[in-house]
């Protein structure tokens, strides 16, 4: 009987903790904050976690057996074992687990799980509208929603989406609605798991199991994930640890649609906006180890764009030339100089994961740790862009490093192959021509006699190193020829591709647009052809009403309200004359919005079609309850026949946060 003490300490440890062999989960959170006071630029950072698994969720979402998509079924398969082996590992830890199909608990009626979640006690507290799909969380008030999916989403060939729709319905199916339950390669532990996709009932599972930490995954990110009466947004406002799992998700996202990037880019967009507004965000090798979860499909190159000069503005450039030109071909991130302290980059580590890095800095020095990043990327024969001041980018002029910094005053020489030593006087115009004789692919589209007018300064460059070609020249009168675009293969084989044009307004010159980012493309080792450029289709712009008139054609514009209990009644338009609207798709007749037309705590479409736009914010009355529908809305010009009064889907689905109005 002497062990009797010990054998009470052991009953005592698995009744505190579940388990003998649990231990804290050791989290890495990617999120990012304005690198200063109402900047549109994001540090992308890291800080480290340990979370109690027995105060740990993880809420599966809509992972469902069969989609109206089938490039989404086809993502969903792909990545779905791997979510099988982080929920295992993960309940193994003592981690809980709630499975949330929405729309499917008919096929769940008897199953252990479900029966378990409807038996948990009712919370004390029970948040207001955790019923209810959240579109919007006051973060997210000032941003600018990063996707336009109101078509749905769907990036499906027509023809294999055509041969899908049949064979859903030949499955007995409806090919617009065609869940029914989770998908079978999630497993399900009878004993331990729950299932739900009532937000009380999951809010009521936390509560009594002491959740404190919930990880969110599933399908799809910019919608379900995000919105349900469980995702992100309820969670988040909620007062909940949070963190979407981003390898593990997937974005309905249509690459016709704005901005006409990859679908994953699209995916990519909508996790980096979930990072600045709403919650941080982790990999599955968090939990399973290895390396983070990469769809096959995705081909894309990791461009790092090292942003840290203040002359030129590339910290606005080189952004809207990434989104106009580079989402169909690079998965592209950022690592800005701190707005405070000049020698800091932020987030470097990224070059890390990096296949290629952009460099757009101007004498800065960098604590030793930093500049080895770079070191060791260059090192590794992985392929540099250079643009304007990257030529001087880490070394003072005629300077030593502060104590504890470090420069790297060959980085000209060593990375681009260059030679700058000055520039000419700013007042000095220079025409840039193709070299003569010069064939290579970044030229592909420029005409041999092509010739521009350079903005800012000509660098000095003669003479440059042995295996550098120049693409480009520019020429002062009087002066000699100076290279300005050229071409290095660094000593390890490593591709360099830099630019000493790069003045602001010469990113509005198309034949600059074009080299550049065809030499971008080629240092990347990516095939340049007739499409490098890519083609964009009218899309819907963001206006701010009350506002001046700027069209003079037809104008469609939209917006999304929600309306709560009491407004259910017959609602007053008050709007400019000649206007035909629309509420979600229903012609709106002598302004007035029947009752049965509106759905309380639901979301609703209002498109209104007039010549020249609106130039006053309509309002919306209920007896003596006022709705001014004064902010963001959505326009484009068209004509009579185009059929835009409506989406393919409710409105909480595919309109955007940041033209949602709700009193």
């Amino acid at each position: 009987m002497k062990n009797l003490p010990l054998l009470f300490t052991l009953i005592s440890m698995l009744n505190f903790s579940g388990s003998l062999s649990a231990e804290e989960l050791k989290l890495q959170l990617r999120y990012q904050q304005p690198t200063s006071e109402k900047s549109n630029r994001f540090h992308r950072l890291i800080r480290q976690e340990c979370w109690d698994p027995a105060e740990t969720a993880i809420i599966v979402c809509d992972v469902w057996d069969y989609h109206h998509c089938l490039n989404a079924v086809r993502r969903l398969n792909e990545f779905a074992p791997r979510l099988n082996q982080v929920l295992i590992k993960a309940r193994s830890q003592g981690v809980s687990i709630i499975h949330a199909p929405s729309d499917c608990m008919p096929a769940y009626v008897n199953h252990p799980a479900r029966k378990r979640a409807r038996q948990t006690p009712a919370a004390k507290t029970i948040p207001k509208d955790i019923k209810s799909w959240c579109s919007r969380i006051p973060a997210e008030e000032a941003a600018v929603y990063p996707i336009d999916q109101s078509d749905g989403g769907e990036d499906d060939n027509p023809i294999e989406h055509a041969a899908w729709a049949a064979k859903l319905k030949a499955m007995g199916r409806n090919p617009g609605l065609p869940w029914k339950k989770q998908n079978d390669l999630i497993q399900i532990d009878s004993a331990k798991d729950f299932i739900s996709d009532k937000g009380d009932e999951v809010w009521s599972i936390l509560e009594a199991k002491g959740i404190k930490n919930v990880i969110l995954t599933g399908v799809h990110v910019n919608m379900c994930v995000l919105g349900r009466p469980f995702g992100l947004r309820q969670l988040v406002r909620n007062g909940k640890n949070v963190v979407l799992m981003r390898d593990m998700t997937d974005t309905m996202y249509n690459p016709a649609r704005w901005p006409f990037v990859s679908h994953y880019t699209g995916n990519d967009l909508i996790i980096s906006h979930i990072e600045k507004y709403i919650c941080p965000t982790i990999t599955s090798d968090q939990v399973l180890g290895g390396t983070p979860f990469h769809f096959s499909r995705d081909r894309r190159k990791h461009l790092v764009m090292v942003i840290a000069e203040d002359e030129y503005l590339t910290n606005q450039t080189l952004p809207e030339f990434a989104d106009g030109m580079l989402g169909h071909h690079f998965q592209v991130s950022y690592a800005w100089g701190d707005d405070q302290e000049r020698n800091l980059i932020r987030g470097l580590e990224v070059l890390n994961e990096a296949d290629v890095a952009l460099i757009s800095v101007r004498r800065r020095v960098l604590p030793p740790q930093d500049i080895n990043l770079i070191r060791k990327f260059e090192a590794a024969g992985k392929p540099m862009i250079g643009i304007r001041t990257a030529s001087h980018a880490f070394s003072l002029r005629k300077k030593k490093p502060p104590q504890g910094y470090v420069d790297w005053t060959e980085f000209d020489h060593d990375v681009w192959g260059g030679n700058y030593h000055n520039h000419y006087g700013n007042k000095l115009s220079s025409t840039i021509t193709v070299a003569d004789g010069v064939r290579h692919p970044i030229l592909r589209g420029i005409d041999s006699g092509a010739s521009f007018a350079q903005k800012g300064s000509l660098y000095m460059t003669m003479p440059l190193l042995p295996g550098a070609l120049p693409l480009m020249l520019g020429k002062i009168e009087g002066k000699p020829a100076e290279p300005v675009v050229w071409t290095y293969i660094r000593d390890n084989g490593g591709r360099s591709f830099y630019s000493s044009i790069g003045h602001k307004d010469d990113f509005t010159n198309p034949i600059f647009r074009r080299a550049f980012l065809q030499g971008m493309l080629w240092a990347a080792e990516i095939e340049i052809d007739d499409h490098a450029v890519p083609a964009q289709n009218g899309y819907w712009n963001l206006i701010d009403l009350p506002m001046a008139p700027v069209y003079t054609d037809t104008v469609w514009s939209r917006c999304v309200v929600r309306l709560p209990a009491s407004w259910d009644t017959e609602l007053t338009l008050k709007i400019e004359e000649n206007t035909t609207v629309w509420w979600d798709g229903k012609e709106i007749i002598k302004n007035k919005i029947p009752a049965e037309w509106i759905e309380p705590g639901e979301y609703h479409l209002l498109v209104v079609r007039n010549t020249g736009g609106l130039s006053q914010a309509p309002t919306l009355t209920a007896g003596k309850k006022v709705l001014e529908l004064k902010g963001r809305w959505q326009v484009r010009a068209g004509g009579e026949k185009d059929a835009w009064e409506n989406m393919p889907l409710p409105a909480k689905f595919g309109a955007s946060p940041d033209i949602l109005f709700e009193p």
